[in-house]
């Protein structure tokens, strides 16, 4: 079965270092592609075997919108290819207990589905957790997490299905049948609020791109960041806090038992249930 990833990324360099060793040690890291957004030598550099794309960054209103059809056309291009392609933000990883699936291969054996989605998993750095060094493996000093219904995503399609609003466009006719499949034990892992020092610099970038456009400039948490990242911290302190086995069972209970139907734009996609629980993350995470 042959697997690739893709990702976009701008100078969020500690995030596609971890997106690049992970996927590359299950994938190979010359069936990962990264689209560069603006020419950025320092990409090469900490993903010398990878295929990189340098598009120009001129233009930034409604690019967001522009990023979607972009990497979603990409994947297109290469499921022709590949059997599935695995698309995430370059702060995403998907993880999966190694005692029920071996590799994403097993994985992908195990489904008829044309796409999956997992469990959304939000990774915290917390008071006591020490400061991450470019090396780190994130999993080896991170583990306390919120379920989220928000990072619960699709990640990968087996054809030519565009990925929208952290679901899939199947339709309009086909939403109310179509299968969405969220196997158990397989997590999708969002990094963004897991190394500090990253973040800082990433919310930064975001500050500065959203203030550079202005009013065109509508992506969700990029105007005013460090305010977004407070308000998660917070949120995040106050959830119920659930040992492990019981979170992923509300977790699946809140969010893969009711997803979100919606013909008029031919989507479905997890239910917006942000902060469900509090939890630490097994051991076998320290593995990864």
């Amino acid at each position: 079965m042959k697997i690739c990833a893709i990702t976009m990324v701008y100078r969020d360099y500690w995030a596609i270092a971890q997106w690049y060793r992970h996927y590359g040690e299950h994938l190979g890291h010359r069936n990962l592609y990264i689209v560069s957004h603006g020419f950025d030598p320092e990409i090469a550099k900490i993903c010398p075997e990878a295929s990189i794309i340098t598009i120009p960054r001129e233009e930034l209103a409604h690019f967001d919108r522009v990023r979607m059809r972009l990497v979603n056309d990409l994947q297109s291009g290469l499921g022709n290819l590949y059997d599935w392609v695995i698309q995430t933000d370059a702060d995403e990883l998907v993880c999966f207990n190694p005692a029920n699936y071996a590799s994403f291969t097993e994985l992908f054996e195990t489904t008829r589905a044309p796409a999956l989605f997992g469990l959304g998993l939000n990774l915290a750095e917390v008071a006591g957790d020490r400061a991450l060094s470019a090396g780190d493996r994130v999993f080896a000093h991170r583990n306390v997490a919120c379920v989220t219904g928000h990072y619960s995503k699709a990640w990968a399609v087996r054809r030519a299905m565009p990925l929208r609003w952290h679901g899939v466009f199947c339709g309009y006719r086909k939403t109310k049948d179509f299968r969405f499949e969220m196997p158990d034990d397989v997590f999708f892992v969002h990094l963004k609020h897991a190394n500090s020092e990253a973040l800082r610099d990433a919310n930064a970038v975001r500050q500065s791109v959203a203030e550079s456009v202005g009013e065109d400039w509508n992506v969700n948490g990029w105007s005013n960041p460090d305010f977004h990242a407070q308000r998660f911290f917070r949120k995040m302190a106050a959830a119920q806090e659930l040992p492990w086995d019981e979170a992923v069972a509300l977790g699946y209970a809140k969010i893969r038992d009711n997803p979100i139907r919606d013909p008029k734009r031919g989507i479905v996609k997890p239910p917006f249930i942000n902060y469900v629980c509090r939890t630490t993350l097994p051991d076998w995470f320290r593995t990864l």
